[in-house]
């Protein structure tokens, strides 16, 4: 056992070490300019669109399985988690308040990466034998790129399918256990116990039941989390500018020792920042263009510009946040670390009531997760077996939730993060040689909407 954490821990050192950031950026970086920058210029576009897809007309029910709004939910509901409190915490102590420049800088190009997915999610899904519509990197792949490709796309489901096991059901249910039981003295056996009942309920049925309950919960959680965050920000207002000159400051320059802050180098501050960002924001990483591909619409451009809202709420909004709430506070130089050091950060501003809003906030973000990854590993393992593995998976899935709140689950989080970034590299590479297809389509959809709007004047 020793020996195969030791090799993969080797392999997880590569996968994650500086190619694979400069792939993500890079690619990211690719898409965005080749779009011109749409993306950032027609954010208040995806806005509208997205609450205009809340509902979808009659005309459009037979695309999809859900609607617009609640594909990105289901998205969302997978990205809103532990990296929102726990892994922008890990960046600002090993990287310092520079990190959160670097994340900011992943979402901007990762908007254009998750805008892409979700295009060509659209355009190149399938519908199963049971009417549902299916589709992510390993259906763009083998229908994008043809049969010569097709062994990528079976690569990147088997990463997936077991990936998600870890990443999206374990590890999310040993956080909220860990977390009620250290701020409410819950049993982990009865929160696993909860856990499965709550996902069993929601999970047996399906895309369409997942779909309504994320629609409903992850507005509600986000919304409830950024009140407090922007609470605790008012309450430490006269450190804002301070705090926003460390992050421009230490960006670009090496972060000084302080208290239990270490110190670090500009390069930590990008490692960690980049890689925290991906974890977070999922985007490159090509879990969300599943969901997506079950969106109720015609038209893929249109699903790409609310997918890309994804990054930039998770990013952009939630984990500033939580990152401008750590560095106001001061606790980024108590040698915290993870969730505690977001607890104690809160905590400051809030006694006796932060850590209670990050334990839940944590607890109802972890919980989403699960569902939302489920989708993704669900849809994974059908594109190996079929639909007839549909059941079992959902059953598997469901009793791998408490075992994981019950178990230490240092091997099973190395090994669902290094199967992660294994999971980017196709889809990373699929990105690239679809792209003239992603740029094709974006352009004709803006033209016809000029010509629609000329029309109509």
């Amino acid at each position: 056992m020793e020996a195969l954490t030791n090799f993969i821990n080797m392999v997880n050192g590569i996968v994650w070490g500086p190619m694979m950031l400069v792939l993500i950026l890079g690619v990211g970086l690719f898409l965005q300019l080749g779009l011109k920058l749409m993306p950032i210029f027609k954010l208040g576009t995806g806005f509208k669109l997205m609450w205009s897809g809340r509902k979808t007309s009659d005309s459009e029910k037979e695309e999809g399985d859900i609607s617009p709004f609640q594909a990105l939910m289901t998205a969302m509901s997978a990205t809103v988690g532990t990296g929102n409190i726990a892994g922008v915490a890990t960046a600002v102590f090993l990287g310092g308040p520079g990190a959160l420049f670097w994340m900011w800088c992943t979402a901007l190009v990762g908007m254009a990466t998750k805008f892409s997915e979700a295009v060509l999610a659209v355009k190149y899904r399938e519908v199963d034998e049971e009417g549902n519509h299916v589709g992510g990197p390993m259906y763009y792949i083998k229908n994008g790129l043809g049969k010569k490709w097709a062994w990528m796309g079976t690569l990147f489901a088997i990463f997936g399918t077991i990936a998600g096991f870890g990443i999206g059901n374990t590890v999310q249910s040993n956080s909220v256990a860990s977390v009620l039981e250290s701020n409410f003295g819950t049993p982990l056996w009865v929160t696993g116990v909860v856990l499965m009942v709550l996902t069993a309920a929601v999970l047996l049925g399906g895309i369409k039941r997942i779909g309504a309950v994320a629609g409903s919960l992850v507005p509600l959680m986000a919304i409830s989390y950024l009140v407090a965050g922007l609470v605790v920000l008012a309450i430490n207002a006269d450190a804002i500018p301070h705090a926003l000159d460390l992050i421009f400051t230490y960006a670009f320059t090496e972060s000084a020792a302080e208290g239990g802050f270490a110190g670090a180098a500009v390069w930590a501050a990008i490692r960690f920042g980049v890689a925290r960002g991906v974890f977070s924001n999922e985007a490159g990483l090509g879990s969300a263009p599943i969901a997506h591909a079950a969106s109720q619409t015609k038209d893929p451009v249109r699903q790409g510009l609310i997918a890309m809202l994804g990054t930039f709420l998770d990013t952009i909004i939630i984990c500033s946040i939580t990152g401008l709430v750590i560095i106001t506070s001061g606790a980024w130089t108590s040698g915290e670390s993870g969730a505690a050091l977001t607890s104690a950060a809160f905590a400051q501003a809030l006694p006796g009531v932060g850590n209670y809003i990050v334990a839940i906030a944590l607890a109802i973000f972890a919980f989403t997760t699960i569902l939302g990854w489920s989708v993704y590993g669900e849809r994974c393992a059908e594109y190996l077996f079929g639909v007839k593995i549909i059941v079992p998976f959902r059953i598997l899935w469901i009793l791998a939730v408490p075992v994981g709140t019950m178990v230490g689950l240092e091997f099973v989080w190395l090994l669902a993060d290094t199967l992660n970034a294994l999971m980017a590299i196709p889809n990373l590479v699929a990105l690239a040689l679809l792209s003239p297809v992603v740029f094709r389509l974006t352009r004709e959809y803006f033209e016809k909407q000029a010509a629609a709007s000329l029309a109509g004047k």
